[in-house]
């Protein structure tokens, strides 16, 4: 027999149906979180300053142009700021009406990718090019569609006050919605961003108070996968290559170890406060790879230090500390399992990112959240900030 956990039906029955009531003493930007809207900021012009280090001197990226990877990333900013307001302006609860709508369009977008209109792009065919030097990532926004697809389904009949967690029927369904999406990104492959999604299920799993036997299945389920995708061949060459290079750092250092050679080398001589902007020996040499991106860490490390990269350490565990405040506080369960799913988004992200540079975790391709270089993902780290904001705005207020 199922027993409601701390996110059960009492929990929201109280103040179910109130209506957020701002005055002008109690406006959106009061009531805005600070603490996480200026990390994020702050990461993202710490970013600006590691990804113009990293690309100024490289001229067969930057089209001559040393500032050429500044200012996009900056306007990158801009516009994921923008995306932020205008989710906060919607509303998580608006949104939440036009999750059909966006998880079809997702879908399409995905699939899209499979089509001629895909192109590769550092041996991943998950991009769509646009024109205009411009590409985007569907599968960024699919982690998005994923939290707020199963956040509805979930929370829906417990927020009405129907049952005191989601039954074995909805999670069925909610599993299944979310397994769409994620087969068709695998088939990319995009192993990297599957694993985040998988993540993704298990936090949300865990923060709608469904049955510990889902989660337990659901973990089970993914290392017997892992193990038949592996025996099938499913993964490309160089994703093969990424396990045995983390496996064996030894194994071929001039080929696929390359990358996470160079990255320990970039970190370690950084020191307690790096050899100073600009001034990295393995920066300037351009000795690794994808620094602007999946790499962009090891600046951070060389060039700032223990310090510097402390600090973005810091700065990521504030928004991920607001963040489950702001889960804790929330009165419908709704608004809680979009909390966790971005939480354990940003948390697994961050640790992989991170713990690939240091050699603790296998290189997967995945950018360090609002620092790294990309469209798409400085897009969706934005979104997802204007979702934690929409949550904690439109919070009913007690009586």
């Amino acid at each position: 027999m199922q027993t409601a956990n701390k996110f059960s039906v009492s929990r929201y029955a109280p103040e179910r149906g109130a209506m957020a009531k701002l005055t002008a003493r109690d406006s959106v930007v009061r009531r805005l979180d600070w603490p996480i809207l200026l990390s994020a900021l702050a990461l993202s012009l710490i970013g600006c300053l590691l990804v113009w280090s990293a690309t100024r001197n490289r001229t067969s990226l930057n089209q001559g142009d040393p500032y050429y990877f500044l200012f996009r990333h900056a306007l990158n900013t801009g516009i994921g700021v923008v995306l932020m307001i205008g989710t906060v302006w919607l509303g998580h609860r608006t949104l939440r009406g036009a999750v059909p709508v966006l998880y079809g369009l997702s879908l399409v977008l995905i699939l899209a990718v499979l089509t001629p209109l895909g192109a590769t792009i550092n041996g991943a065919h998950a991009w769509i090019v646009i024109g205009g030097g411009f590409s985007i990532q569907p599968s960024e926004f699919v982690k998005i569609t994923i939290i707020l697809v199963m956040a509805m389904l979930l929370a829906t009949r417990v927020d009405a006050g129907d049952l005191a967690h989601p039954d074995h029927r909805t999670v069925v369904k909610a599993l299944c919605l979310a397994a769409a999406p994620m087969g068709i990104v695998m088939l990319m492959p995009d192993l990297g961003s599957v694993m985040v999604m998988v993540v993704i299920v298990l936090g949300v799993l865990l923060a709608s108070g469904a049955s510990n036997r889902w989660v337990l299945g659901l973990i089970g389920s993914g290392a017997a996968g892992a193990i038949l995708i592996w025996q099938l061949g499913v993964l490309d060459e160089y994703q093969i290559n990424r396990f045995a290079a983390f496996a064996n750092p030894e194994l071929d250092p001039a080929g696929v170890g390359y990358n996470t050679n160079q990255a320990r080398i970039a970190i370690g001589s950084g020191g307690l406060s790096g050899s100073g902007l600009f001034k990295g020996s393995q920066t300037t040499g351009q000795f690794v790879p994808e620094q602007q991106t999946d790499f962009v860490f090891t600046v951070a490390g060389e060039e700032l230090g223990f310090i510097g990269a402390g600090l973005i350490l810091v700065l990521l565990g504030i928004i991920l500390w607001r963040a489950c405040m702001i889960a804790r506080e929330t009165t419908e369960l709704y608004g809680t399992i979009v909390c966790a799913g971005i939480i354990a988004w940003f948390a697994f992200q961050s640790f992989e990112n991170i713990g690939m540079t240091l050699g603790i975790m296998p290189v997967a391709g995945l950018p360090l959240p609002f620092v790294s270089y990309g469209g798409s993902s400085m897009f969706a780290v934005w979104i997802a900030v204007g979702l934690l904001q929409s949550i904690k705005v439109q919070r009913p207020l007690s009586a």
